[in-house]
């Protein structure tokens, strides 16, 4: 097998969903025993701080809709909340995800609605 560029990485990454993003997270877990998302946490303020504040985003959950269950299995899957954490996030609402970038906040916001939620971003 060739040896990827990170730019290839980064590309591949760009087409996938937040759902393929997450298993593709828990994959790594696995098989390296590090959670690469604390790595990325460690790494964001020597990426410019300043400029993040502006672009992060809370994504709120103001009502999960008719199909409660789709959001609540949603909900799951996006912040790693048991079932019953998930479903009081559902009955109740509340912050889904804080302070993420724009871009994964509208993804986010945009899965939510589609099972049927109201969002908004803060």
């Amino acid at each position: 097998m060739a040896k990827m560029e990170n730019k290839d990485i980064i590309e591949a990454l760009k087409e996938k969903t937040m759902l393929e993003l997450k298993e593709l997270v828990d994959m790594m877990k696995e098989e390296f025993g590090v959670d690469p998302s604390a790595v990325a946490v460690a790494a964001a303020p020597v990426a410019g701080a300043a400029e993040e504040a502006d672009v992060n985003k809370t994504v709120v959950l103001k009502s999960a809709g008719g199909n409660k269950i789709s959001v609540i299995k949603l909900l799951k899957e996006i912040t790693g909340l048991g079932l019953v954490e998930a479903k009081a996030l559902a009955d109740n609402g509340g912050n889904v995800k804080e302070n993420v970038p724009a871009e994964e906040a509208n993804q986010i916001k945009a899965q939510l609605e589609e099972a049927g939620a109201e969002v908004e971003l803060a």
